[in-house]
């Protein structure tokens, strides 16, 4: 499936990577990145309401979708640093020296990433419904974080998570998109199926990219703290009210990141950009805009 009147292309963003992308509309540029357990089509409305004013380019991350899918021999190949480096790259291929970048969930992750090591490409950041990597794993502590279940089982060395998953991949992806949405009809069957079906080709990459998340990306995260790097761009956050849950203040972590910040609450499910479309557009424009 792909964006109804979105062109679709393959580019080459490192040695041997090609990133599926969807592009549409004129002006200035977007980069919308998905979460899990999705791909580019979860910003269809999105996408086609930006598209009125602006090239908006929608890419299946490296691993996921119908972009290449590598081996992971170092534990680098899925490291955010690495997948911000593929979405830089993939805009200069298109043409595009600066743009605006959006992310959700794993997307989101990646959008941080690039913000932080990309600030003179990077020129407005969107982050919906996530927390910086290092932030993440402050806040999960006691029977609160079963919530997070997958983080830890896909945290497991290469083995066990992928031979567990493998065996039941509709049912443990499909878990997290009827668990995580609050409205289903946001996501009708055949779009449902075409997750699920990306999802379950790709099960060793996903896994590498969580792992990522409990290793080199956590470093970096650290790393960066340590040194006082922020997002220089504005950015707004957009996040359901999971601090209550949880224990945490999620306006005050994310401004420890980023000065220029603009933090939403929003009233939906996780996949809020297909739940919520109209205010996630609305939330970017006034982001262009700043």
């Amino acid at each position: 499936m792909n964006i109804p009147g979105f062109q679709t292309h393959r580019v080459e963003v490192a040695d041997g990577v090609r990133l599926h992308a969807s592009v549409g509309g004129t002006g200035s540029p977007v980069v919308l990145l998905h979460g899990f357990p999705q791909t580019h089509l979860m910003w269809r409305h999105v996408a086609a309401a930006l598209a009125d004013e602006h090239t908006v380019i929608c890419p299946d991350l490296r691993g996921y979708g119908a972009s290449d899918k590598p081996a992971d021999a170092d534990g680098t190949s899925y490291a955010k640093r690495t997948m911000a480096a593929d979405v830089v790259a993939l805009g200069r291929e298109l043409g595009h020296e600066r743009f605006a970048l959006g992310g959700h969930d794993r997307g989101a992750l990646v959008a941080f990433r690039a913000g932080l090591d990309h600030p003179g490409t990077i020129t407005r950041l969107a982050l919906l419904d996530v927390l910086p990597t290092l932030d993440m794993w402050e806040v999960l502590h006691g029977t609160s974080a079963a919530v997070a279940f997958h983080l830890y089982l896909m945290a497991q060395p290469p083995g066990l998570p992928e031979e567990l998953i493998g065996a039941a991949p509709d049912a443990f992806f499909g878990h997290f998109l009827d668990l995580w949405s609050r409205d289903p009809a946001a996501l009708p069957a055949d779009v449902r199926a075409a997750y699920l079906a990306a999802c379950r080709a790709a099960v060793p990459s996903i896994v590498a990219d969580y792992r990522a998340s409990a290793g080199v990306d956590t470093e970096h995260d650290r790393a960066d703290r340590a040194a006082g790097r922020t997002l220089r761009m504005p950015v707004t956050v957009l996040q359901q009210d999971w601090g209550a849950a949880l224990g945490y203040d999620a306006t005050a972590l994310w401004r420890a990141w980023a000065p220029d910040l603009d933090h939403r609450t929003v009233d939906c499910g996780h996949f809020m950009a297909e739940e919520a479309p109209d205010e996630v557009v609305a939330a970017l424009r006034g982001l262009l805009a700043r």
